[in-house]
């Protein structure tokens, strides 16, 4: 399985595009039978910065959607989360991508970005506030003890 590592530091134009860290363009290509490079962009929903999901791994999503009753508030709520403010865009051949400006707005972003692998996804963050994150999600985890389960050979 490809994933989205480490924490890459790029310039957002005055045009919005940025470039794409090129070992997430390169993962981006192996998810993508077309090549084309394909994410939808949406606001985290439970932090200031843009979530970035390869086109596959987002449609994904509407499986355990699917399973809620269809005229339900848990439904209508979730479907909105996710979907009313999701961007679909490529990279172009210089491995840009255009960031809207509400998402741009949303995550506080100024001419610095950083790009954030969490794995199966990424995200936009303004350089700071990724920094004040990884502190904190290290010393959440650290508190609270979390560990995976050992991987069965």
């Amino acid at each position: 399985m490809t994933h989205f590592l480490g924490t890459h530091q790029n310039k957002l134009d005055g045009k919005g595009r940025v470039s794409v860290p090129a070992p997430f363009r390169a993962a981006l290509r192996a998810l993508d039978e077309r090549g084309a490079g394909a994410l939808v962009l949406r606001p985290a929903h439970t932090h200031p910065c843009i979530e970035a999901w390869p086109e596959a791994a987002f449609h994904a999503l509407a499986g355990p959607l699917d399973r809620l009753d269809l005229f339900s508030d848990a439904h209508d709520d979730l479907a909105a989360a996710l979907y009313a403010d999701a961007y679909p865009v490529e990279t172009d051949k210089e491995g840009r991508i255009v960031l809207p400006d509400p998402l741009i707005s949303h995550a506080g972003l100024g001419e610095g970005v950083v790009f954030m692998g969490l794995g199966r996804i990424f995200q936009i963050w303004e350089p700071q506030a990724a920094a004040r994150r990884r502190a904190e999600a290290r010393e959440r985890a650290r508190a609270r003890g979390v560990t995976l389960p050992a991987a069965s050979a």
